[in-house]
């Protein structure tokens, strides 16, 4: 049975280049996988021709050879391609055609990014979150802070190479400098990080005695960090940079703090707005005057009470609030005012008392129209 013509294989136009060449060939590896296509016994047959025509016309002077003489080419030493693949359908370069778009398909998840010479970039620390309580004057205020930060630091003797003495580090004789090895199982390629340098691509013959090659050792960090007027609980700052040093040299990770608010004695926060409960006396809120209220600033602030004002009454003074985390306008405070009854009455309080009651029946509240209709009705069902 003749072959089938390696661009119509792969569903291209005879000439094609190498990027479609080989987005071509990663489509249908996708494609025609055995393991996605177990009710399609063709499946194996055609996943194999894919790979033969990508071997072919990946590699330049095969594709050269093969545009001008077809698959005669590649039969009894013709043209100048070198061979054509070897084994029946390509199946013993499955590795080598597969391996050149896994990094495209799998990389993000290998954690693949290649430096030069292909070995793997020294590994990122880790990025740390260190969490930090301050009180509500200091959120209304902001303040610098110094916190002290369990992490992993360049180590000092070895300045994070790993190696002992000034010894330098060689290449993994594992992964030949590459950070990863590749098992084939069956048709599918699997990539995974060196158990040998850790994905480092290298290794230290003399380890250093204080880190043991890693390049980093534990310790407790001191740090200031400048916390801004305005936060909220669930507001993040990130330090660049302050987080675990990297293995062997690698960069360091970051630091976020999460800050949390601490409940306060007097003061509830919505957003900017302070909201707070002020006691008065009866003859206050019944006779009107001024109170003193405290502030998240430390001041006070003076208060005119009206005349005849309920508890749950609300006032608002303006800009004494919280100052928005990013600028704008200062938020207000509430006050909302509680009558309170008075207790331990002495004999002539209660007598005074008694006597304002029976002359306050025309304008107390009990004595407006709608106390009156409730009475009214519960009168009505009592009899």
């Amino acid at each position: 049975m003749a072959k089938r013509d390696y661009y119509e294989t792969l569903g291209l136009a005879k000439g094609a280049d190498a990027a479609a060449i080989k987005k071509a060939y990663r489509q249908k590896a996708k494609e025609l996988h055995p393991d996605r296509n177990t009710d399609n016994p063709r499946a194996e047959e055609q996943f194999k021709e894919a790979n033969e025509a990508y071997e072919v016309l990946k590699d330049a002077d095969k594709k050269a050879a093969y545009d001008r003489y077809g698959h005669a080419a590649f039969e009894g030493g013709m043209g100048g391609g070198g061979g054509g693949p070897r084994g029946p359908q390509g199946q013993g370069d499955f590795a080598s055609a597969f391996s050149d778009v896994f990094d495209d398909l799998f990389g993000d998840f290998m954690g693949g990014q290649r430096a030069g010479g292909g070995r793997t970039r020294a590994a990122r620390g880790a990025d740390l979150r260190f969490n930090l309580r301050v009180k509500l004057e200091d959120a209304y205020s902001g303040l610098q802070k110094t916190i002290t930060v369990p992490t992993a630091v360049t180590c000092g003797n070895c300045h994070g190479t790993g190696a002992d003495d000034g010894s330098e580090a060689v290449t993994c004789p594992t992964c030949s400098g590459m950070g990863k090895v590749r098992a084939q199982q069956g048709f599918f390629t699997v990539e995974r990080t060196c158990p040998t340098c850790n994905g480092a691509g290298q290794t230290v013959k003399n380890p250093c005695h204080v880190c043991h090659g890693a390049g980093r050792v534990e310790k407790e960090k001191s740090l200031s960090v400048n916390i801004p007027a305005g936060v909220e609980t669930g507001t993040r700052i990130r330090l660049a940079g302050e987080g675990e040093a990297g293995m062997r040299g690698g960069p360091a990770g970051d630091l976020y703090i999460f800050i949390e608010v601490e409940d306060h004695k007097i003061f509830e926060r919505e957003s900017t707005n302070l909201f707070c409960r002020v006691p008065v006396s009866i003859a206050s809120a019944a006779l009107g005057g001024e109170i003193e209220v405290p502030t998240i600033d430390g001041g006070r602030s003076r208060v005119k009470i009206p005349e005849g004002s309920q508890s749950g009454r609300q006032m608002r003074l303006r800009s004494k609030g919280m100052p928005a985390l990013r600028g704008g306008a200062t938020g207000d405070m509430f006050i909302e005012l509680a009558v309170e009854t008075p207790v331990n009455l002495t004999s002539r309080q209660k007598e005074i008392l008694r006597e304002f009651d029976t002359l306050s029946k025309d304008n107390n509240p009990q004595g407006s129209s709608f106390f009156k209709s409730v009475k009214g009705f519960w009168d009505s069902m009592k009899g």
